[in-house]
């Protein structure tokens, strides 16, 4: 009964903080819509592959199936990929390294050429370096797949925020 009576009140407080869903009205959402009309140009690499796989994921996942969604922006990601050592031995054995994935990203409206979002994100992850060279590099391609969701994540939220703030007439981040 206690428990009922403080979720009633934190749900209470929540409502009155104007706390509002993202993606209120499903596919029809205004915010759901914005993102289906972001198109996101190949990224070299392996690593651009992976990150605009989920890019267009995370992007089109209201519109899956639908082809007819206009483009009215379009995402430009360049990425900075680096494997780093750094449990290093005595005898130059390399015992732990940490890749590291950063995207500088900008999110254009296409019909005005203006640039609504210049940003970049990153993240980094550990890899134990074993004595199997087949485990070691088995790793450092499960750490750069994990890397580029999580990049993805991050510009995919913070795309979503510049669109919901546009579409109020004020700025992002504020």
């Amino acid at each position: 009964m206690i428990r009922a009576i403080i979720l009633l009140a934190a749900c209470a407080t929540l409502s009155s903080c104007g706390l509002q869903p993202m993606y209120a009205g499903g596919s029809n959402a205004a915010i759901a819509q914005g993102l289906a009309s972001v198109a996101v140009p190949a990224i070299p690499g392996r690593d651009g592959w992976l990150v605009r796989n989920a890019l267009q994921d995370r992007l089109g996942i209201a519109t899956a199936g639908r082809s007819d969604a206009p483009t009215n922006y379009r995402l430009d990601v360049r990425l900075d990929d680096a494997l780093e050592a750094l449990g290093v031995l005595g005898d130059d054995t390399i015992t732990r390294e940490r890749r590291i994935l950063r995207a500088r990203y900008q999110l254009v409206d296409v019909t005005t050429g203006e640039i609504l979002l210049d940003a970049t994100s990153g993240y980094d992850a550990g890899i134990d370096v074993v004595s199997s060279e087949y485990a070691t590099i088995a790793a450092e391609q499960r750490a750069l797949e994990n890397l580029a969701k999580e990049v993805a994540d991050r510009i995919a939220t913070r795309v979503a925020l510049t669109l919901r703030e546009r579409r109020r007439g004020g700025p992002a981040g504020e």
